[in-house]
């Protein structure tokens, strides 16, 4: 059964300004709001050691204010207005946004044209913020789970600035400059470096061109630093184990996936749905909640072996990981659990999926795909999202590639990505 997502595909219209920036733009008909987003092809990818978590620090200095938008006005503005505004970094990317009234539509755009090039940095906003992003480092350390993530994450690649994450080392965080910032916002802030989305209701060659009249004249960067960097094929299963301070034992396995422009990444997303319950394309949020009909609730979380268990398998430029994590019960043997995953996934490799389970899975994501779809801000954060990635993708045909895949392409997706080889294994274990 294929649900009726023919609203969400009024046609999209792209340009690209002769500075490079590229512009998406879409009609979506209804409440009278819209939602512009920039997207910065710079995070955790573009670091290096030293400098790690500086992406992330730049996108919340944007926040400070500049010469017109002193620190604060950019959210009482967009407030006063009746909108929404946020910004986050991930590792393929920064983003902000402000979702707004269609008739307060030139605020989004005097707001992100204006910071694209005159941000301050102030060196007392910067001190001031070195306190804040340390601190949320190390509330991110109060997590169980945060460590035993950096670990694994870490100890899956070997060579490629993924295994660095995106919030930064503590000692990075401590000696990274004011200069070292305005440098790096200098270099990837740029409009040859940015893609601007709008989805909302105003025709979309008007939007393109109230974009262009704000963001035409921003001149391009000189020079982007390429990450030439490839991540060398796994020769065999690394392991890693975390002691700390924590509730339940947390198993972590992870398997180097391929990147978003791969042909098999809507099959390895079915895959997912499978093994845990499809997941959102909304900008709401990227874990969800565990399938009950999924694999891993009938056999770990309803038997009582798991609090919890689920997958994910994420959209980026260069291949990054599949990962499977499971908290375990006080009374579960964890070699016997160990175990049990290792058959779950064999079976994947061993069995093709019976097509009943298949459709289950796919109708999860057909629906995920629908909620996506109801709002300016989903619909905007997609486009932007896979433009980032994979700019050479079809963001509205990938629920196509979804529903076309086969019993035959999970095992074989299976076969080639989730071998023994491939995988780095961490465990948390509590002290």
């Amino acid at each position: 059964m294929n649900l009726d997502l023919a609203p969400s595909r009024t046609p999209l219209q792209t340009k690209t300004l002769e500075n490079g920036l590229t512009i998406l733009a879409r009609h979506k008909p209804g409440a009278p709001i819209g939602s512009f987003w920039v997207w910065y092809r710079v995070g955790g990818r573009n670091e290096v050691p030293g400098i790690t978590g500086i992406s992330h620090w730049a996108e919340h200095m944007l926040f400070k204010g500049t010469e017109n938008l002193p620190a604060g006005e950019i959210f009482r503005r967009v407030s006063a207005a009746g909108g929404s505004l946020n910004g986050f970094t991930w590792l393929d990317y920064t983003t902000y946004f402000e979702t707004l009234p269609i008739d307060r539509l030139d605020l989004a755009l005097e707001i992100e044209s204006d910071r694209m090039i005159n941000a301050r940095f102030d060196p007392e906003e910067v001190a001031s913020e070195r306190t804040v992003i340390i601190s949320e480092r190390q509330g991110n350390e109060n997590q169980p789970t945060f460590f035993l993530r950096e670990e694994v994450n870490a100890a899956a690649f070997r060579a490629h600035p993924y295994g660095q994450g995106v919030i930064g080392h503590l000692s990075d965080l401590q000696e990274i400059t004011r200069d070292d910032l305005y440098s790096h916002y200098q270099t990837y802030y740029r409009p040859n470096n940015a893609v601007a989305v709008f989805v909302g209701s105003l025709d979309p060659e008007e939007a393109i061109e109230r974009i262009a009249q704000r963001f035409g004249g921003i001149e391009p960067s000189p020079y982007v630093p390429p990450v030439r960097t490839v991540e060398p094929e796994p020769q065999g299963e690394r392991r890693v184990t975390i002691n700390r301070p924590a509730p339940n034992r947390v198993m972590m396995r992870s398997f180097l996936a391929p990147a978003a422009g791969s042909p098999d990444v809507a099959g390895l997303t079915v895959l997912d749905a499978i093994l845990s319950g499809g997941k959102p394309f909304s900008f709401s949020g990227a874990g969800g909640t565990i399938g009950r009909s999924s694999r891993f609730y009938r056999r770990f979380v309803s038997t009582g072996l798991a609090a919890g268990a689920g997958s994910s398998f994420s959209l980026t430029i260069d291949p990054y990981l599949f990962s499977i994590s499971a908290t375990l019960n006080p009374e579960t043997d964890a070699d016997d659990f160990e175990r049990q995953v290792d058959e779950e996934v064999a079976k994947l490799r061993e069995e093709q999926v019976e097509e009943a389970e298949l459709q289950r899975a796919i109708r999860q994501l057909q629906a995920q795909w629908a909620y996506g779809q109801e709002s300016v801000t989903s619909q905007a954060y997609w486009l932007g999202s896979l433009a980032m990635v994979a700019p050479e993708r079809d963001a509205d045909a990938f629920i196509d590639e979804i529903e076309a895949v086969t019993p035959a392409d999970i095992q074989r997706i299976a076969r080639q990505y989730l071998a023994p080889d491939r995988r780095t294994t961490g465990w948390l274990l509590p002290t």
